[in-house]
Parts: structure tokens; C-alpha cells; sequence
């Protein structure tokens, strides 16, 4: 089902509850009554043809609006995907870190066997928050600066520059998958460790971490599919413009 402007808010939720995170990601808080997803967005000052691309895509897996994506300005896309690195840091990987002390504590008499599952998640959240830190402070920059020099007549020498010392295609090389690691994590659950006592926490960790991994490959999606090409051919464009060869 595609949502549309003039469906209700609360029907969004009802159709997929997991994209509570994405309301949370706009701003958009609970309590919206009756009102429609244009009603609610506006008022909470959000772009509702953004919103609803991005809840369409994060909601059927087949739905991907790459060229929609692409006609929204870079700080938009940028903002959005800087609310969800707060969202992985700050609310998902605590949740499932608290999941994991919860299966130390009760459910196994065999301590070590959950001890190496710990491990190997404080690993994965290691490099999940270099990946961000990365994001955060070298390629967002560069995007942004890219797409002001875009609209600007006056391409500075310090553009070039840095056009010369970075590039969108060094950013795509790098771009390491860190699902790869949460999909052994849930292989490791599923496949080797010894049955818990508390099966129920066991199955809660299982289910964050296929939550966790679905929004993040939705998000490299966005990264990928948007982000790499619309800048692409921004710098192309700048280059055109300083009458140099792309």
C-alpha cells in the first residue's frame, strides 16, 4: 500500500508500527489525532512529498523513488539522514546493548557464550559509529559544499581544491556494507548459541537487530542510489563550469 497526502497519520502506523522511528526522525510526535499526513506535517513544518517518499520507501522494501529522491535539495536529504545516525547511536544501539546485558544476566548459565555475542556487538558498534563519524565530518561537509558551489556563478580556486583532494566516487569506493556484520550477528544467535533460559529476550535482540538492519540498508539505499549520483553530477557540472574535463 502506498501512502498518500490524504491518508490519516495514524493509518501510517497502523500499516507498519516501525515507522513510529520515522515520525520520530521528522519531529512528528504522537498525538495527532485524526488528521492526514498532510495535515500533520504541516503542522510540524515538514516537506510532506519528502516525508512521503521517505516513509513510502522505509515501508515496502519494492518502493524506491530515486529520481523523487534526487529532486529534493542535498541539505534536505542530509538533515534527514543526520537525524538517523542520532536515531542508530542514540535510541537502537542502547536498546539493543541493554538486550544483550538483560541475556548476561538471565539467560544463560554459561556466561561466555553470551559473553562473545557482547563482544562482538561492541565491535560491530565501533565501527558503526566510525562509519557515522566519517559521514559526519567528511562527506556531508563535501556534499554541502558541492552543491552550494553548484548554484554559485563564482567557482573558487578552494573548490577545485578540494574537488581534486576529495570526490563523490572516493566517498562510493570507501563505503564500507556494515549490514554484513549485523546479519553474522543474527547467525550467531540463531545458528550456535545454546537455547536461553528466557527465550522471550532472546527473541526482543533477534527482532531489534532485523529492524536495525532493514533501516540501515534503507539508508545506505538513500546514500547509493541519491546522494552519490545527484553529486556526481553536480561536480561534472562544476567542472563544466571552471572549463576543466570531468
Amino acid at each position: 500500500m502506498i501512502v498518500t497526502k490524504d491518508i490519516k497519520m495514524a493509518d501510517v502506523v497502523h500499516i507498519n508500527h516501525f515507522s513510529l522511528s520515522i515520525l520520530d526522525r521528522f519531529g512528528i510526535e504522537l498525538g495527532f489525532g485524526n488528521k492526514t499526513v498532510e495535515e500533520t506535517c504541516s503542522m510540524y513544518n515538514v516537506d510532506p512529498d519528502f516525508f512521503l517518499e521517505i516513509i513510502n520507501a522505509f515501508i515496502d522494501n519494492d518502493y524506491f523513488p530515486k529520481k523523487q529522491l534526487q529532486s529534493f535539495s542535498v541539505k534536505l536529504i542530509i538533515e534527514y539522514l543526520q537525524k538517523t545516525h542520532y536515531y542508530y547511536t542514540q535510541v537502537k544501539v542502547p536498546e539493543i546493548e541493554l538486550l544483550i546485558e538483560q541475556m548476561i544476566n538471565n539467560c544463560y548459565t554459561q556466561k561466555e557464550n553470551i559473553s562473545l555475542l557482547k563482544r562482538f556487538f561492541f565491535e560491530y558498534e565501533t565501527e558503526l559509529k566510525n562509519h557515522i563519524l566519517r559521514e559526519e565530518k567528511v562527506v556531508f561537509p563535501y556534499i554541502q559544499l558541492i552543491e552550494d558551489a553548484y548554484y554559485s556563478n563564482n567557482i573558487s580556486d578552494k573548490i577545485i581544491k578540494n574537488m581534486e583532494d576529495y570526490s563523490i566516487d572516493i566517498f562510493e569506493k570507501e563505503h564500507d556494507n556494515i549490514e554484513e556484520k549485523l546479519f553474522d550477528l543474527k547467525n550467531i544467535i540463531i545458528k550456535y548459541l545454546p537455547q536461553p533460559n528466557n527465550k522471550s529476550i532472546c527473541h526482543n535482540l533477534l527482532h531489534e537487530l532485523f529492524s536495525l538492519e532493514k533501516d540501515i540498508n534503507d539508508h545506505s539505499r538513500i546514500e547509493d542510489k541519491v546522494l552519490v549520483p545527484k553529486i556526481r553530477a553536480m561536480e561534472k557540472e562544476i567542472k563544466k563550469k571552471a572549463g576543466l574535463k570531468s
